[in-house]
């Protein structure tokens, strides 16, 4: 994986070693360099590290997950902000399982930098709810909740915090 500003250099380095190539009636040459330099921008924009780590915590391999994510060192120089988000919010995920003082910071970390999808904003705020709830925090957790039923706009995890809500009758 390289630093993000690394991936720009080289993908217009390449860009211009590719038109070099065409104008020198190497136009084979040039189209694969012009391909490369694509890849290059688009993993600018879609790190390989945070997308395999999503496809892994789809599966519910949470091992894997957490190994994939500490192969990213420093997230401020090999992220953007939108995936510096994103990968807070994984590591929350994962967090959750074992250290919810850490969880919480993940979590509160990717609701500051922003996560793309409404979906990801609701789930992050559910899950610190479900943390400040298990800390006796219950207007913190209160107002995440409400927070969440804002963010959950095609109604996914309606029933999760209907639950959260019963549950927090309780205490």
């Amino acid at each position: 994986m390289f630093p993000k500003n690394i991936k720009l250099i080289l993908a217009i380095a390449l860009l211009g070693y590719g038109i070099y190539q065409i104008t020198e009636t190497y136009i084979g040459n040039g189209i694969f360099m012009f391909l490369l330099s694509i890849i290059l921008i688009i993993l600018y924009f879609k790190n390989e590290i945070l997308i395999l780590a999503f496809l892994s915590l789809r599966k519910q391999n949470f091992d894997k997950t957490q190994r994939l994510l500490t192969l990213i060192k420093n997230p401020k120089s090999a992220l953007i902000k939108k995936q510096q988000g994103f990968y807070y919010y994984l590591n929350g995920l994962i967090q959750s399982q074992h250290n919810l003082t850490i969880a919480e910071k993940n979590f509160r970390e990717a609701l500051k930098l922003g996560l793309n999808t409404s979906s990801d904003m609701a789930m992050a705020k559910l899950s610190l709810a479900g943390i400040m709830m298990q800390k006796r925090r219950k207007r913190e957790a209160q107002m995440l909740l409400s927070e969440a039923k804002g963010h959950d706009k095609h109604n996914m995890l309606t029933s999760q915090i209907r639950m959260m809500q019963e549950q927090m009758k309780r205490i």
